[in-house]
Order: C-alpha cells, then structure tokens, then sequence
C-alpha cells in the first residue's frame, strides 16, 4: 500500500550560532494508514522538528536546506499560508504536549471545539454542538455537557488531553502527529490515553506520527520506530526489532537508561529526622452566585518518618494529594489538622519570623527545571539569593553557590549564565543546587524528573542518589513512577485520593 505521507533527505537548517548546523538532516521515513511510527530520541535531537515540519508550524529561523515532505500531490514544504489553512486540521492534525497551554484559558471548551468548524465554515452552529458532545463522548468523556462548558483550569490533565485528542479529531484527518502526548501525565492516565489513541487509530484507519522519548511508550503504541540523535536518522525499523534487537549504540543506551521495578537495597539507620501524624487538609471553592461550594479534602490523616540519610517515595496518581504533602511540609500551604515534626520544631504552628527561618531547613526542587528558574536572573544569584536571605555575607553565599554547581556535575563557570542557555537536565541539577544551598535537613523533590527524557533522566537520579550519600540527607521524593521511585527511594508510601 502507498504512504499516506512520504519524508525523504529532509534537511533543516540551524539559525547562525547553534550547536550544530542542522535540526534534522537527511531523514526519511514514510507514514501508513492504519500505521503508527514513532519518533525516539534525546530533548534536542529533532523529533519535534520533524513535527513541526509536518504541520506548516516551523519557526522562521529554521528554514528547507533539502528533501521533500510529500502528501498526495502537495509538497508541504513549499506550501504558502492560505493553502495551509485548508489543509490543517482538515487532513493533518496535530495533539499538543502540554494542553494546559495549547488550550485558551479564556474560552470554554466547546466553544474551542466548534471553533475547528467555524473555521473551516463547516456545519450550522446547532451541528457543531452535537458534532463537539459526540466528539467528547468518542474520547472517553461521557459527561460531555459540563465539560462543554468548563474552562481548561476545570479539568484535570487527563481530561485536558481528551479534548485535545477530541479537537485533533473533529475533521476527521487522515494523518495524526502527537507531539508527546503524554509526557506530563501520571502512569495510569498515560496507559488510558495511549490506549485511547491506539484504538482511534484504527477505528479511523490513520496514519499517526507519534513523537516520543520514551521506550515504554514505544513498546505500547508503535509499528515502526525512527531512533534520532543530534538529528541524524542513528535506527529505524519494526517495533519488535528494534526494541528486542537494537543495533546502533546509541538505541542500546536510551533503552538501558529506562528503570526498572527492580528495587534498590535499603540501608539506612539513621534517626528520625522528620515526622509527619494526622496530616489534613481540604480545599474549599466558591460555587458561584448560587453554587454550592466544592470541597476537596485533599489530604486526610496522612502519618509517615523519614529518617536520617533516608529516601521516602510518596507515590501516586494526579489529584491523590502529593503535591499538597510537600506544600504542607515545607508550609506554603497551613494544615488544617496533624503535626510537622522537625526536630523538636512543629513546622504546622510557626508563623511570621519564626516560619520564615524553620523553612530554610525543608527545601524544595520543584518538576518544571524550565518554569522554577527567574529567566532574567543569574543561576548563580539565584542560587545565592537563599542564603543571602539567610543572613550569609554576599561573597561567601557567591562561593557557596559555585561549590555547589560543581557538588551536581556542571562547570562554576556557569554561575554568570541565564537559564534559556542551559538544557533542561542542567535546569534540574540548578534547581538542585539552588534547594541545597540553604543547607537543609530535608529535601522535598516533586515530580522533579517527570518532564526530561530517559537518559537524562538516569543522570539527575543518580545525581539525587550521590548527594543523599554525600550530604547523608532526608528527601521525600514525590513521583508518579513507580519504576523512578524504584531507583531512588529507601521505602515507598502510596497515595489514593487523600
């Protein structure tokens, strides 16, 4: 059967500067009805180019130095803008990472939903309506009313990504590119919209280009696999044969760097050095004029000790309640019941100056490495602005903050960068560095390795296992990943709603 889609030697050009001088150069592959290719590869290795690529979306600094990408007659690299107005969305369509910013926060649901038809100057505005509940109801959304008229901020990350899924579908295209779908979902949300893409796919009989850098999402989904690294084509073949048979080194090492459920031995002895009892919280929102108010308890008598050089995995899927844990541990957020032991200090009952200075000891490394760090501030200030807070002098804070970048494997020198010159595995060691210059005696990591792929993923979590042994330091280590928490984690306490 001929490919829907046809990329062949496609090369794109760098801007001046870069760290190579193309994106992708030479890739070739072709796109199947019925089929799904994968695209594998390292952050920076040009899966998303080729993405972008497919969907007319390529920034303007980035231009054609060679290859062709053919759909039917067009070759879509040398179509102008009104000819890709009709085509997008109509025949190629595309589901975004992160839907929380690929969704307008100011519009409800069904109204950008429709919006796909109107656009086209498709339908009557009654058959849009029907055609929206219909889609939702197809992407696993049964309760499509209320979701037709919530704003994305209403819907949990799951749901966020149906509707993409359902917005992606609405013109019925022949070829679907997903762009990471499910990188910022938790495991059983994953399963549920890999499952739901697999079974659309063949229902519809598309061709799906599925960007990933992940091989158990590759072992999932796919039929075909093209590896990328630095933008050269390094493997491509069947799934089963290059996952059960890679030949090129780099393929070896991306599968080697995926953990696994094997748990690491525990040897700690130390004393308790952090004590959680009767922890509770709930949320309460106001319900409109005449809404009643939702109330979420959030989290509800939780108990746990974490104990000197110890490493607890607080696990769970989203909306259990770990992430209200650790902005209750390190008191962003007051409890409304239970203890916080550190120490002789009850953390829950400080306030004003004496918070102020208890907070030092707990500190946070936060999941986005791209959205924690001031983008106008100097790692190396940034990293020094806690003790200086502290009361530490300037100049001995500034050294601090040095010793302290070399301590998580990334040159002093760096200290006079800003963050958009680092990649996001060196964000995360930063932000490493940044939650350990206070010195603390316990280090609360949320999520802190969900949005990185897997070998660099590997590195900050042998990084986190070097500094506990170095520093002999608590972390309570939040995560949605069982195979993480696995790697790094002494013992493991699991979450369900609350």
């Amino acid at each position: 059967m001929a490919p829907l889609v046809t990329v062949r030697d496609l090369t794109l050009r760098l801007p001046d500067g870069a760290d190579r001088p193309h994106a992708v150069e030479q890739v070739s592959f072709d796109l199947h009805a019925g089929r799904i290719l994968c695209v594998v590869g390292e952050s920076g290795s040009g899966k998303s180019v080729c993405a972008q690529a497919l969907m007319g979306l390529l920034p303007p600094q980035i231009t054609r130095a060679g290859g062709e990408i053919r759909f039917g007659d067009h070759d879509l690299l040398t179509l102008d803008a009104e000819a890709w107005r009709d085509l997008r969305g109509r025949r190629i369509a595309m589901i975004f990472q992160e839907p929380m910013t690929a969704l307008n926060p100011a519009m409800r649901i069904g109204r950008q939903i429709t919006e796909m038809f109107e656009a086209h100057d498709l339908l009557t505005p009654a058959e849009r309506r029907a055609r929206a509940l219909a889609l939702l109801a197809e992407v696993g959304l049964p309760e499509a009313e209320p979701i037709l008229r919530a704003y994305p901020h209403q819907l949990s990350g799951g749901q966020r990504q149906r509707v993409m899924i359902a917005m992606a579908l609405a013109l019925e295209p022949a070829v679907l590119v997903a762009d990471e779908p499910t990188t910022a979902l938790d495991v059983t949300t994953q399963a549920q919209i890999l499952r739901l893409i697999h079974d659309l796919q063949r229902r519809r009989n598309m061709a799906v280009l599925f960007i990933t850098h992940d091989f158990g999402v590759v072992s999932d989904i796919a039929d075909e696999v093209v590896v990328l690294e630095k933008g050269l084509v390094v493997e491509q073949g069947a799934a089963a044969d290059v996952l059960g048979r890679p030949r090129h080194p780099y393929t070896r090492a991306l599968l080697a760097a995926v953990p696994t459920l094997a748990p690491r031995a525990a040897d700690v002895t130390g004393a308790e050095a952090f004590t959680v009892s009767g922890l509770a919280k709930t949320y309460v929102t106001r319900g409109g004029w005449f809404g009643r108010p939702r109330v979420v308890p959030a989290v509800r008598g939780v108990s746990f000790t974490v104990r000197r050089g110890e490493t607890l995995g607080l696990v769970g899927e989203s909306g259990c309640g770990k992430s209200t844990i650790a902005r209750l541990v390190t008191r962003l957020v007051k409890p409304d019941a239970g203890t916080i032991r550190l120490g002789d200090v009850d953390l829950g009952t400080l306030e004003g100056a004496a918070l102020r200075d208890a907070r030092r000891r707990v500190q946070m490394v936060f999941q986005d490495p791209f959205a924690s760090l001031n983008p106008r501030r100097r790692v190396g200030q940034a990293i020094a602005d806690g003790p200086i807070a502290a009361g530490i002098a300037p100049d001995e804070a500034h050294a601090r903050a040095e010793r302290l970048l070399a301590l998580v494997g990334l040159d002093a020198r760096a200290a006079g960068r800003l963050p958009h010159e680092f990649s996001g595995g060196q964000r995360q060691r930063i932000g490493i560095a940044r939650a350990l210059a206070p010195e603390p005696d316990l280090l609360v990591a949320d999520e802190p390795v969900s949005a990185l792929d897997v070998s660099v993923q590997a590195q900050v979590l042998e990084l986190f296992e070097d500094i506990r042994k170095r520093l002999n330091l608590s972390m309570l280590f939040i995560t949605h990943d069982l195979k993480v928490a696995s790697r790094v984690c002494d013992r493991v306490a699991v979450m369900y709603k609350g």
